[in-house]
């Protein structure tokens, strides 16, 4: 059976796996149609994701379809398309136990952790699908894409009135934007390339957009935009340490700053500020079972149209030959997405 393999930093391959045969007790077979490449996917590529292992097979943003199910499945028939929620907890540690089970202290995120969808068909925990009966299996791949910026907006929860910064406009900033958006606060969206600002005015019609450039200009357009307040919630979506240690001088006093980006590298943030200021730092890991169907009733409601996303399309026998210019800023990719199944 094909699969595509990073076999190391840098190195795609394709290769030949077993099949996975039939599913068992509360499991279901599903063949993989659609891929999003997601940061994760770059940094796995690149070499700078954290929880990364080598040799794997990537692919956690899935549309799928339903080949077989095992006994005691009851959520998913023969014949479903889905939407794959890839957190695989274990449903018995503390956070799980407290309904965190995006934080299960076992966790293995599929295509990450272990063995992913970007490969014929694989086995999958049922309860981890999602169906539509209306989406098709590229909309259906975007949604965990999705229910990363839902869950990093729930974290931040911006109210109506409220002026919110989103820092890095990449796929996981526009995730959190939509969210945002639907919230009533007032959006503030900056990022160091300006193709990236420009689809944020042209698509959500974001007037308050900064360009950062590292000369401290930022702060004077900031101080413009928020009256000199700054910002009730700042989310960072870089995973960038320096990006992320510089956006406390963005928050307001008693606000949220927010990181949904990772980075290996140390953070590094003066202790007075923070304390002035009286600020609560969170992070965000992953999302929630309950951001799934959210997510696809928003699609399906045309609440969330996901059609401008998709800038670059490739099929499974390219991935090898192009997968490394997605890296690339200058190549104008926003999403990626894969067709797995020709």
């Amino acid at each position: 059976m094909r699969a595509i393999e990073f076999s190391e930093p840098k190195t795609i391959n394709r290769i030949e796996i077993d099949d996975p045969g039939k599913p068992g007790p509360g499991q279901a077979l599903v063949a993989t149609h659609r891929m999003g490449v997601c940061g994760t996917d770059l940094s796995g590529y690149l070499g700078k994701m954290p929880f990364f292992k080598y040799p794997r097979i990537p692919g956690h943003e899935l549309g799928v379809e339903v080949l077989d199910i095992g006994d005691g499945v009851e959520n998913v028939k023969v014949g479903d398309k889905c939407s794959v929620e890839p957190y695989m907890n274990c449903g018995e540690c503390y956070p799980c136990r407290k309904g965190n089970t995006n934080c299960c202290a076992k966790l293995n995120v599929i295509g990450v952790m272990v063995d992913g969808g970007l490969c014929e068909k694989f086995l999958i925990r049922a309860d981890k699908l999602h169906v539509s009966t209306k989406l098709n299996f590229e909309q259906l791949a975007l949604v965990e894409t999705l229910a990363i910026g839902c869950h990093a907006n729930d974290r931040g929860a911006p109210g109506e009135g409220d002026h919110a910064l989103i820092i890095g406009a990449g796929p996981i900033g526009l995730a959190t934007l939509e969210f945002a958006r639907l919230t009533g606060a007032s959006l503030t969206v900056m990022d160091m390339v300006e193709s990236r600002l420009d689809f944020v005015r042209n698509t959500y019609g974001i007037k308050n957009t900064v360009l950062f450039n590292g000369d401290g200009s930022e702060v004077d357009q900031i101080n413009k935009i928020t009256g000199g307040d700054l910002f009730s919630v700042v989310t960072d979506a870089t995973g960038n340490n320096h990006s992320m240690a510089n956006a406390l001088n963005y928050l307001a006093s008693t606000g949220s700053l927010v990181y949904v980006g990772i980075t290996t590298q140390e953070i590094s943030i003066p202790h007075p500020p923070m304390h002035k200021k009286e600020a609560t730092i969170k992070g965000s890991r992953n999302a929630l079972p309950t951001d799934f169907p959210r997510i696809i009733s928003l699609i399906e409601d045309g609440t969330i149209n996901t059609d401008p996303w998709v800038t670059h399309r490739t099929s499974f026998d390219e991935v090898p030959d192009v997968f490394e210019s997605f890296t690339r800023p200058e190549t104008g990719v926003i999403k990626a997405v894969i067709d797995v199944a020709g």
